[in-house]
């Protein structure tokens, strides 16, 4: 019986480890095949004998993104979609341009680790951890520094300065997602009842009116 209880506690231990990262490689590479319409937890392999050298690249990164925009931000994602040759690799990659006083908005990557390194200029960047400490890291990075980001952690990064700043950061999914909170919350579809959010925020309803205006505004354009 006890030797039954240890077999059933290493196999839920191995399985909680199988289900927090993304499906490992049992060949060389996975080339995802978009054309298939199987639907897995990642994406089909191509045959392959099909698999081509393009299917490992991608061009475009030392060009700026767009930042003409509210926040002055904008982020360039390299993943699966972009390179198929990322299936099961668990890893990819982004580039960040930021306007002066740009940012990237609180978020969280729900399925990867954030490890970021800044090419131009400066960023003020942080974290907050979970409940109920809600701690702050927080720390302005230059040209050159590395900051990490644990996954599922509510993070940030802002230009504080008068010139524009570009990062790179390397994301430990094929796909990492992202959730951002305020477009989350205020601008969910079908939105989130105001009684809940001027309960959960403390604010009259007339305030969560206008905040749900601008997010459903923003995401219908």
């Amino acid at each position: 019986m006890a030797s039954i209880i240890v077999l059933l506690a290493f196999l839920a231990l191995v399985c909680s480890h199988a289900i927090a990262s993304d499906p490992s490689p049992l060949q060389d590479f996975c080339v995802a095949d978009k054309t298939s319409h199987v639907f897995v937890n990642g994406l089909v392999c191509k045959n392959p004998k099909d698999v081509k050298t393009d299917d490992f690249f991608v061009s475009g990164l030392d060009k700026p993104g767009d930042t003409a925009n509210k926040l002055g931000s904008n982020v360039t994602l390299v993943n699966v979609e972009k390179i198929a040759g990322l299936n099961t690799l668990g890893i990819s990659l982004a580039r960040i341009d930021f306007a002066p006083y740009g940012l990237n908005p609180p978020h969280i990557h729900p399925r990867a680790t954030e490890i970021l390194t800044v090419l131009e200029g400066s960023l003020y960047v942080g974290f907050v951890t979970s409940n109920p400490d809600n701690r702050l890291f927080a720390k302005v990075i230059n040209k050159g520094d590395v900051f990490v980001f644990p996954q599922g952690l509510i993070h940030f990064q802002f230009n504080y300065g008068t010139k524009n700043a570009v990062a790179i950061a390397a994301l430990s999914s094929q796909n990492p997602g992202v959730i951002t909170i305020a477009n989350a919350v205020f601008g969910s579809k079908p939105p989130i009842s105001r009684d809940v959010l001027a309960k959960a925020f403390q604010a009259d309803e007339k305030t969560i009116d206008w905040l749900q205006a601008q997010f459903w505004m923003d995401n219908n354009n």
